[in-house]
């Protein structure tokens, strides 16, 4: 179940003047329809909202192809062309669908985004999140930050709840938690949909607590759901700072992040030592080295996979954009491009989530439909790698 967030500055509510400022028409009518409450009985219902969205979500994926491998026994999964493995051929989308049935007995709905287990918790977790590298880094004119405040709330709206960011990413710390605040109005409930995840990025056990310290600041929340180690640095020395702070309720999860394949060995080395709640890593159409031994190797450690570049950068993206999609992009639901490239990434049963970087709601709005209906089997999958040419 969601956790009820404990919001840093709770005197950063926002006014009748900011919602006109800021334009976010989606957040006032939330914040229009709470004024007359108790800040109190606001956050109540908010949490209580939070809970049923998460009793009646689905606990694993209605992909079309199998259940997520997180938990000990797990059945016989399709071959994935990338990795070469073979096995048992995938279920049908009915089957698929059962499959993914919680332990009340509750199946995904028609249309709604899929969830994953997070292997170490049980929790589910949407396939789409959304990434902040850049597309967050901006300054505080309203005409910059009403468009971030709207792909939050498409993502939300979309059953989506993964934001990740890191102190690397200039600004985009802070203006995740201002939007949100913004967002959040006298309800919080903005900061209660949001799965918050970002990184510790510096050397030193001290600069990393006061690091972590500053991002829950930034962020506005003093319980965040997931930190993990930036690029690897310092891992040894960040990892029982996290274990501990994991253990004293400060965040959820930990995990380690890089975004490189000449960085999988040492990558791989970390996952087989060390127990882990997440791995963040790269992995696309053309970028599918993860496949080899990485995704693998995570579902076998039972640690959750997010997948960073799912466009490969967004080179590929941009370098398919001048062809026209495949007709059979249409028997998995997929309309453009970007949802092709995102169904291919999550089509791997190792992978939690995908967090394509965007600042566009009509972006967003692309993206979160790659959480929706099948993805590619094995013959398509292929069919995509062919359409690179190697």
């Amino acid at each position: 179940m969601k956790r009820t967030p404990q919001r840093r500055d709770p005197d950063t509510r926002m006014t009748r003047a900011d919602f006109l400022r800021f334009g976010v028409a989606s957040a006032g009518a939330a914040v229009a329809g709470s004024l007359g409450l108790v800040p109190g009985t606001a956050r109540a219902s908010a949490a209580s909202d939070a809970a049923a969205r998460a009793l009646n979500a689905a606990t694993a994926v209605q992909s079309g192809r199998v259940d997520p491998p997180p938990l000990a026994k797990t059945p016989s999964i399709g071959a994935n062309p990338a990795s070469g493995a073979t096995s048992s051929p995938p279920p049908s989308p009915d089957q698929a669908a059962a499959q993914s049935a919680d332990a009340t007995g509750a199946a995904p709905a028609k249309g709604q985004m899929q969830q994953r287990r997070i292997p170490s918790s049980g929790e589910n977790l949407p396939v789409i999140g959304v990434g902040t590298w850049r597309t967050f880094d901006v300054g505080d004119r309203p005409q910059d930050r009403a468009p971030l405040a709207e792909v939050l709330q498409v993502l939300f709206d979309a059953g989506g709840s993964v934001i990740d960011s890191s102190p690397m990413y200039g600004a985009s710390e802070k203006v995740t938690g201002d939007v949100l605040a913004l967002m959040d109005g006298f309800t919080n409930e903005a900061h209660g949909r949001a799965f918050l995840a970002t990184k510790v990025w510096t050397q030193g056990r001290e600069a990393g607590i006061t690091q972590m310290r500053e991002s829950m600041r930034l962020l506005r929340d003093d319980k965040l759901d997931l930190m993990q180690i930036h690029n690897l640095v310092d891992w040894k020395v960040h990892l029982p700072t996290l274990r501990a702070w994991k253990a004293e309720g400060r965040i959820r999860y930990l995990g380690v992040t890089h975004y490189t394949a000449s960085a999988h060995a040492q990558l791989e080395a970390v996952i087989k030592s060390e127990k882990l709640d997440f791995v963040q890593l790269n992995y696309a159409l053309d970028d599918r080295a993860a496949a080899q031994r990485l995704l693998p190797l995570a579902a076998d450690r039972g640690v959750a996979v997010i997948v960073n570049q799912p466009f490969g950068g967004g080179g590929l993206l941009r370098s398919l954009g001048s062809q026209s999609l495949p007709s059979w992009a249409g028997e998995i639901g997929c309309t453009s491009w970007a949802q092709l490239l995102l169904k291919f990434v999550l089509a791997h049963p190792a992978v939690t989530c995908a967090i394509p970087g965007t600042g566009k709601p009509d972006h967003m709005r692309d993206n979160v439909q790659a959480g929706v209906g099948p993805y590619p089997d094995i013959d398509m999958q292929a069919r995509m790698i062919a359409l690179l040419g190697k």
